[in-house]
């Protein structure tokens, strides 16, 4: 059942591909159903599965042999952590695709990469073998790069080569440590808890965890490894910033926590202080970037760094509640930004054509796309982390655990915090409710049944997380049983 999460990605974007290209409205709904169809598996995993305290942590096991003679398998399965992610990717796999109805140069193609971005992801969240999981987080690079340079706005030739080039980078230290560790290993096999009961020597460790660390970590934005991310979320097309904030930032995140940290508990011991001190610089940093940016979408893309900085931060405390804080800021995260984006690139910018914040104040976009203003105020309240939406329960969670584990942090996190709030108010009322005169200009487009589905949708998932956070921290917590985890607490 949970392997049917990729699979019909990767099926629905060859069935795009085969389409005519002048089928345009039919390229969109097979778009729609084949997210739907990854959604829908990932809520029937969430409601079937077994909380109960006997059940095994991980489930819907799939075990398959893939190249036998290299210990390569095809392995799925689902914990906590994975159930939750699967969900955030279903629902930017659907919001995604509404956010981008209005696609009309080959919107086939475009959906087809999308969904091929959507299946990878699926995949590195199931993959219980580390060779599998590295291919299916290399599966996201090619469309990434097509979908920006194909359909994306300034600069978009720049903007997908670096995020290319990067995430390669990124990639190429990830799989230096993993056949490293497979070889030191001696176990013939890729297996992720076959890896991960093996005795690596702490001088081994010491290397091998931050170079598989920071292989992930690029990807998820950490600074100094974070220039990637504001000119990609820029030059994307509203649904390619939807994926890169909301889902492929999360890849980075989940392959730090879920292969680099419990294989090398040694080398993490080692290297905590100084990650987690690089994470809390990111949250400052990027609060102070955005508060200097005179563009909406860097604004966002900066914003981003510093709230994956809470992720980061987050993993580095390896306390229960810090970790588990963590994982709920991923689906927090990618939930508000994914909205962010959705306002600026889809409402705004393919309206107006800027994001410049002086020459949208002059434009009355508050009379003129009041529905705009509406989700944008919230999107922002989300973002700031106040109470009810799930910014708050995600960011305090980490607070805690920094305050337990690493409680010197906080003098740099705690003025980031402030920083968040001054830099979300100054792009509000700069972009919606700014002083002075109101240029008359041309009436703006209204903003579309698939926009208000879509915008819906996530508000919808962040009051859900924020109001009812238990049942996905439960899930969470659940996870920690596991002896893949559990390694994270002793």
């Amino acid at each position: 059942m949970i392997a049917w999460t990729f699979i019909s990605a990767f099926m629905g974007s060859v069935v795009l591909l085969l389409l005519p290209s002048e089928r345009k409205a039919l390229a969109r709904w097979v778009a729609l159903g084949t997210a739907g169809v990854g959604f829908a598996m990932a809520v029937l995993a969430f409601c079937k599965f077994d909380r109960s305290a006997s059940a095994a942590p991980f489930q819907f096991v799939v075990e398959r042999e893939w190249i036998p003679s290299l210990g390569i398998g095809f392995h799925l399965g689902a914990d906590g952590i994975s159930l939750v992610l699967l969900l955030l990717t279903g629902l930017i796999a659907i919001t995604g695709v509404l956010f981008s109805w209005n696609i009309e140069r080959s919107p086939n193609r475009f959906f087809a990469l999308f969904l091929i971005i959507i299946g990878g992801a699926y995949g590195v969240f199931l993959s219980t073998d580390v060779f599998l999981l590295l291919v299916c987080y290399e599966i996201v690079i090619l469309p990434k790069y097509l979908l920006i340079a194909g359909w994306g706005s300034t600069r978009k030739s720049y903007g997908a080569m670096k995020l290319t080039l990067y995430s390669i980078v990124g990639s190429a230290l990830a799989l230096a440590a993993i056949m490293a560790t497979y070889v030191v290993a001696g176990q013939g096999s890729f297996d992720l808890f076959t890896l991960a009961g093996a005795d690596y020597p702490a001088a081994f460790q010491a290397w091998a965890f931050p170079l598989m660390f920071v292989g992930f970590a690029i990807l998820a934005g950490m600074w100094p490894f974070h220039t990637w991310a504001p000119t990609g979320h820029v030059a994307a097309p509203t649904a390619g910033s939807m994926l890169l904030a909301g889902l492929v930032m999360k890849l980075g995140a989940y392959g730090a926590l879920r292969v680099a940290m419990p294989l090398f508990p040694a080398g993490l011991a080692q290297w905590q202080g100084i990650f987690a001190a690089l994470a809390a610089f990111s949250i400052l940093y990027g609060a102070l970037a955005a508060l200097a940016q005179r563009d909406l979408k860097f604004v966002i893309g900066y914003s981003s760094i510093s709230h994956m900085g809470f992720v980061m931060l987050g993993l580095m405390t390896l306390s229960v509640i810090g970790v588990s804080g963590a994982v709920l800021q991923m689906v927090s995260h990618g939930i508000i930004a994914a909205l962010l984006f959705a306002v600026a690139g889809r409402m705004i910018y393919d309206r107006t054509h800027t994001r410049d914040l002086d020459e949208l104040g002059r434009l009355g976009l508050a009379r003129k796309l009041p529905f705009a203003a509406v989700v944008f105020l919230i999107a922002s309240s989300a973002s700031m982390g106040l109470p009810g939406f799930s910014g708050f329960i995600a960011e305090l969670t980490v607070l805690i655990g920094t305050l337990d584990s690493l409680p010197l942090l906080l003098l740099i996190v705690g003025p980031a915090i402030v920083l968040t709030v001054a830099f979300t108010l100054k792009a509000l009322q700069a972009t919606f409710f700014a002083d002075g005169p109101v240029e008359r200009g041309t009436p703006l487009d209204p903003i579309t049944l698939p926009e208000k589905m879509g915008a819906g949708l996530l508000i919808a998932a962040t009051l859900i997380v924020g109001l009812w956070p238990m049942p996905f921290l439960q899930l969470i917590l659940r996870s920690f049983d596991s002896p893949l985890m559990r390694v994270l607490f002793e």
